[in-house]
């Protein structure tokens, strides 16, 4: 069959691996692709292992040479899949299975851009945006089937399915109720991912604690009874509030009572800052409305002053490579600033951010690190431990996981 290697037609046989269609299209990148001097990505730019399938004709594939040869790829994907892992940042309504979105829109009459699963995703994938702000509009998609509790409970069940696959032992997941009226009361839209996450836990033993996300473009006293609803469900799997949505123009500033309510009732807080705008924003989450972590965050290093106090205080960022390039945060993996951030002493965390919509699994953005970023495995290993220290769990919760998942790693290593 015909694919393309760096733009070259070539022909291999039905079944030939990503390595051997190198090596017909050129030797010496089959050199530094065996030498883990050079890595590949399709057509998408995510990072493929050399023993992947080709898959179908017509298939583009890219051979990027690592300036980091010093620090050379070992480990596969399925290597990484087989890694104990945690997640502090996803969004449910950026995580759907494409076969469920078909269902739920046939069921609410709703249209889809695609009719069959394989094309759902490709069209769910979000790679033509120019920015944060139009990135966001794909989740007018996802939403449009989620108006509902039985769809809610649903998707919220298979996610937990999803991440426990690739041995994920605990995640933070996150949506915005608010997103969800007026179908659905703020309690219905609470109770609902609840009912799944905890269908789901006891199915697969991992735990899972949930985000509320206020709007930045919505009203503050949204935000405000969205955070006086959250707070009932403290004992229920609620541990957090975050604040999501367009950035720029949008200061978290305006949102802080409903940052002080959530914090005076137990709540931890979040925030999405330095990702749609510069390090100022950071400055305002940290300041402004007391966030303990920071969503993104990419753009800290702007500010030397800060990225100091972000290390200084041991502030996690929870980062998410694919979504960045995505949202035009960073121009391209390589360029972006997790492995400096990590060297130079920030508490990072990697995340997928949307699962559907980025394309990925946290799998797959442990092996873009890997490739194309250069970490090494014990850095790697660090960011795993990195997560779970940074997990809105009580201290003992938080003691039992960082040793269950050290233990592991080390097996494995």
């Amino acid at each position: 069959m015909r694919v393309f290697v760096n733009e070259q037609p070539i022909d291999v046989p039905r079944g030939a691996s990503v390595r051997d269609a190198v090596a017909v299209a050129d030797s010496a990148l089959a050199r530094l692709l065996e030498e883990a001097h050079a890595y590949v990505t399709d057509a998408m730019g995510r990072t493929l292992d050399a023993a992947d399938a080709v898959g179908e004709a017509g298939a583009v594939l890219r051979v990027v040479v690592s300036a980091r040869r010093e620090t050379a790829p070992r480990l596969t994907r399925d290597a990484l899949r087989r890694w104990p892992k945690a997640e502090l940042h996803v969004h449910l309504d950026g995580a759907l299975r494409p076969a469920t979105m078909l269902e739920l829109g046939r069921d609410a009459g709703i249209r889809l851009p695609a009719d069959t699963p394989e094309a759902l995703a490709k069209a769910m994938l979000v790679r033509d945006a120019r920015n944060l702000e139009e990135y966001l509009q794909i989740y007018d998609v996802t939403l449009s089937v989620l108006q509902s509790a039985a769809a809610l409970e649903r998707v919220a069940y298979e996610f937990v399915l999803d991440v426990a696959a690739e041995n994920v032992r605990y995640v933070e997941v996150r949506y915005s109720p608010l997103l969800h009226r007026p179908a659905l009361t703020l309690s219905q839209a609470i109770e609902a991912p609840l009912a799944g996450i905890r269908r789901g836990a006891a199915e697969t033993g991992i735990k899972v604690g949930l985000i509320v996300c206020a709007i930045r473009t919505r009203p503050p006293a949204e935000s405000l009874e969205l955070a006086h609803a959250a707070a009932d469900y403290l004992a229920s799997g609620v541990l957090g509030f975050d604040l999501a949505g367009a950035e720029r123009g949008h200061p978290a500033a305006e949102h802080r009572a409903a940052f002080e309510y959530a914090a005076a009732h137990g709540m931890a807080c979040t925030c999405h800052a330095g990702e749609g705008d510069g390090p100022h924003s950071i400055h305002q989450a940290l300041h402004e409305v007391g966030a303990q972590r920071i969503g993104h965050g990419t753009r800290l290093g702007e500010d030397p002053g800060l990225l100091e106090e972000v290390i200084a205080r041991r502030i996690p960022l929870e980062m998410c490579l694919s979504s960045n390039v995505h949202t035009h945060a960073v121009a391209s993996v390589a360029e972006h600033p997790f492995k400096r951030y990590l060297q130079q002493g920030v508490v990072v965390t990697l995340n997928t951010d949307g699962r559907l919509t980025d394309g990925i699994t946290l799998t797959d953005e442990y092996f873009l690190a890997h490739t194309a970023l250069g970490l090494s495995p014990a850095e790697l290993a660090r960011v795993v431990l990195n997560t779970c220290e940074s997990a809105f769990l009580p201290e003992f919760e938080k003691v039992a996981l960082v040793s269950r998942v050290q233990s592991e790693l080390e097996a494995l290593r």
